[in-house]
């Protein structure tokens, strides 16, 4: 009786805490009521960034596709830590040489024939809504891999600007599904992508004011809301003879 009982009680708090709303006037903002967020640095004061969650979850759930001669923009981070043995040649691209670690330099909305067709597997995270021209990116995305390579890419749709990418080559855009299925389904063809959105109310009020994941209960931000979409994940694979 005393499980029955604790069972029906968590059901209550879940309903009051999920289906309950304030009347007007009485919404309690607490330690949101502010005009500052409560951190400038996405979260990574704090813990790990929520949009971070995702991208890692992303990712890891795509590990097998990370293998052979893989890209990854500006790091190889996600390369070494899901790829591993698999990987044979590990490139970082860089748009100019003011990175260091960078071992492709190129412009990702610039065509280069002497990427095309040269890799398996290709990381872009977080990287289209920097570049104006972000259809010839996805242009470039598609020449660049191998038949049968395949490209990961993650794009934000609620997010703070990048103060810094904004001063240096702008911030641009923020994306929805909609907008991303039919921009790489223009390249990759409707049966070669795999889109999804992430995030709800909750992560992105949250990720607007820099909390990271790991002061929520994971499940809650996991909970996706199709009219609060935070993140957008793309699996883009090119098939032969395109």
């Amino acid at each position: 009786m005393s499980k029955l009982r604790e069972s029906y009680r968590f059901m209550r708090r879940w309903l009051i805490r999920t289906t309950r709303r304030p009347r007007v006037g009485h919404v309690q903002l607490g330690d949101l009521d502010r005009l500052t967020p409560i951190s400038r640095d996405w979260g990574f004061d704090r813990g790990r960034p929520i949009d971070r969650l995702y991208i890692e979850r992303f990712i890891g759930a795509n590990a097998g596709d990370i293998r052979g001669d893989v890209l990854e923009v500006s790091n190889d981070d996600y390369t070494v830590c899901f790829g591993g043995a698999k990987v044979t040649r590990s490139d970082i691209l860089h748009y100019d040489k003011g990175n260091p670690r960078a071992t492709v330099v190129a412009d990702l909305a610039v065509p280069n024939p002497s990427l095309n067709g040269r890799f398996d597997c290709i990381i872009c995270t977080q990287t289209l809504q920097f570049i104006y021209d972000c259809r010839s990116a996805v242009t470039q995305l598609h020449r660049w891999l191998k038949p049968h390579g395949v490209v990961l890419v993650t794009v934000p749709c609620i997010s703070p600007i990048s103060r810094e990418d904004m001063r240096q080559t702008g911030d641009y855009w923020r994306f929805t599904v909609a907008a991303v299925r039919r921009m790489f389904a223009e390249e990759f063809g409707d049966d070669a992508i795999d889109v999804e959105a992430l995030g709800n109310v909750l992560a992105a009020t949250a990720f607007l004011h820099g909390i990271a994941s790991e002061e929520f209960d994971e499940a809650d931000l996991l909970e996706v809301d199709p009219q609060f979409q935070m993140l957008i994940t793309v699996r883009a694979v090119r098939q032969e003879g395109s």
